[in-house]
Protein backbone atom coordinates (compact mmCIF):
# COMPACT_ATOMS: atom_id res chain seq x y z
CA UNK A 1 0.00 0.00 0.00
CA UNK A 2 1.46 3.39 -0.92
CA UNK A 3 1.41 6.31 1.48
CA UNK A 4 0.34 9.75 0.27
CA UNK A 5 1.69 12.73 2.19
CA UNK A 6 -0.33 15.88 2.77
CA UNK A 7 2.05 18.83 2.60
CA UNK A 8 1.88 22.58 3.28
CA UNK A 9 4.53 24.36 1.23
CA UNK A 10 6.24 27.70 1.87
CA UNK A 11 3.83 28.69 4.65
CA UNK A 12 5.47 32.08 5.20
CA UNK A 13 4.72 33.18 1.62
CA UNK A 14 1.64 31.08 0.92
CA UNK A 15 -1.34 32.95 -0.52
CA UNK A 16 -4.37 32.91 1.73
CA UNK A 17 -8.05 33.37 1.05
CA UNK A 18 -10.08 36.52 1.50
CA UNK A 19 -9.93 37.95 5.02
CA UNK A 20 -13.16 37.81 6.99
CA UNK A 21 -14.08 39.10 10.46
CA UNK A 22 -13.48 36.79 13.43
CA UNK A 23 -16.65 34.85 14.26
CA UNK A 24 -16.59 35.52 18.02
CA UNK A 25 -14.93 38.96 18.45
CA UNK A 26 -14.36 40.58 21.84
CA UNK A 27 -13.83 44.35 22.02
CA UNK A 28 -13.72 47.07 19.42
CA UNK A 29 -10.85 45.88 17.20
CA UNK A 30 -12.25 43.11 15.00
CA UNK A 31 -9.58 40.69 13.82
CA UNK A 32 -9.68 39.56 10.20
CA UNK A 33 -8.67 35.95 9.47
CA UNK A 34 -8.25 33.66 6.46
CA UNK A 35 -6.79 30.29 5.51
CA UNK A 36 -4.72 28.98 2.65
CA UNK A 37 -3.72 25.55 1.37
CA UNK A 38 -6.53 23.97 3.39
CA UNK A 39 -6.49 20.23 2.73
CA UNK A 40 -8.51 17.42 4.26
CA UNK A 41 -7.38 13.82 4.53
CA UNK A 42 -10.46 11.72 5.22
CA UNK A 43 -8.37 8.57 5.64
CA UNK A 44 -6.90 9.96 8.87
CA UNK A 45 -9.76 12.36 9.73
CA UNK A 46 -7.50 15.44 9.75
CA UNK A 47 -7.06 18.73 7.94
CA UNK A 48 -4.04 21.00 7.51
CA UNK A 49 -3.33 24.41 6.16
CA UNK A 50 -2.13 27.95 6.83
CA UNK A 51 -4.11 30.41 8.97
CA UNK A 52 -3.52 34.12 9.36
CA UNK A 53 -5.16 36.72 11.59
CA UNK A 54 -4.76 40.46 11.96
CA UNK A 55 -4.61 41.97 15.48
CA UNK A 56 -7.70 41.70 17.65
CA UNK A 57 -9.27 39.64 20.43
CA UNK A 58 -11.70 36.77 19.83
CA UNK A 59 -12.76 33.41 21.21
CA UNK A 60 -11.41 30.08 19.99
CA UNK A 61 -14.43 27.90 19.29
CA UNK A 62 -12.92 24.79 17.67
CA UNK A 63 -13.56 21.49 19.42
CA UNK A 64 -10.81 19.60 17.53
CA UNK A 65 -7.34 18.88 18.80
CA UNK A 66 -4.92 21.16 16.97
CA UNK A 67 -1.17 21.24 16.48
CA UNK A 68 0.15 24.58 15.23
CA UNK A 69 3.53 26.02 14.35
CA UNK A 70 3.73 29.82 14.54
CA UNK A 71 5.37 31.08 11.33
CA UNK A 72 5.25 34.82 12.06
CA UNK A 73 3.73 37.34 14.44
CA UNK A 74 2.79 37.11 18.10
CA UNK A 75 -0.22 36.52 20.31
CA UNK A 76 -1.40 35.49 23.74
CA UNK A 77 -3.81 32.58 24.10
CA UNK A 78 -5.71 32.18 27.36
CA UNK A 79 -7.53 28.85 27.70
CA UNK A 80 -10.77 28.96 29.69
CA UNK A 81 -9.81 28.28 33.30
CA UNK A 82 -6.08 28.35 32.49
CA UNK A 83 -3.12 30.69 32.39
CA UNK A 84 -2.23 32.93 29.45
CA UNK A 85 0.45 31.61 27.08
CA UNK A 86 2.50 33.96 24.88
CA UNK A 87 3.26 32.57 21.42
CA UNK A 88 5.58 33.97 18.74
CA UNK A 89 7.32 32.97 15.52
CA UNK A 90 9.13 29.66 15.94
CA UNK A 91 6.85 28.34 18.70
CA UNK A 92 4.71 25.23 18.36
CA UNK A 93 1.57 24.52 20.38
CA UNK A 94 -0.80 21.60 20.89
CA UNK A 95 -4.39 22.47 21.78
CA UNK A 96 -6.18 19.55 23.46
CA UNK A 97 -9.65 18.48 22.38
CA UNK A 98 -12.39 20.90 23.48
CA UNK A 99 -9.86 23.63 24.33
CA UNK A 100 -11.72 26.92 24.25
CA UNK A 101 -10.36 30.30 25.22
CA UNK A 102 -9.38 33.75 24.01
CA UNK A 103 -6.92 34.70 21.27
CA UNK A 104 -5.29 38.12 21.66
CA UNK A 105 -3.39 38.70 18.42
CA UNK A 106 -0.75 41.42 19.02
CA UNK A 107 0.99 41.33 15.63
CA UNK A 108 -0.46 39.73 12.47
CA UNK A 109 -0.12 36.02 13.18
CA UNK A 110 0.49 33.29 10.63
CA UNK A 111 0.56 29.62 11.58
CA UNK A 112 0.38 26.22 10.02
CA UNK A 113 -2.18 23.92 11.61
CA UNK A 114 -3.26 20.33 11.81
CA UNK A 115 -6.79 19.71 13.08
CA UNK A 116 -7.52 16.16 14.17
Amino acid sequence: MSQVLTVVRQAAESPIGELAPAKLPLGDVIAQAATGQHQTDDAVNASIGVWESTPGIFRRHLKNREFSHIVSGSCTFTPDGGEAVDLRAGDAVLFPENCEGVWNIHETLRKTYVLF
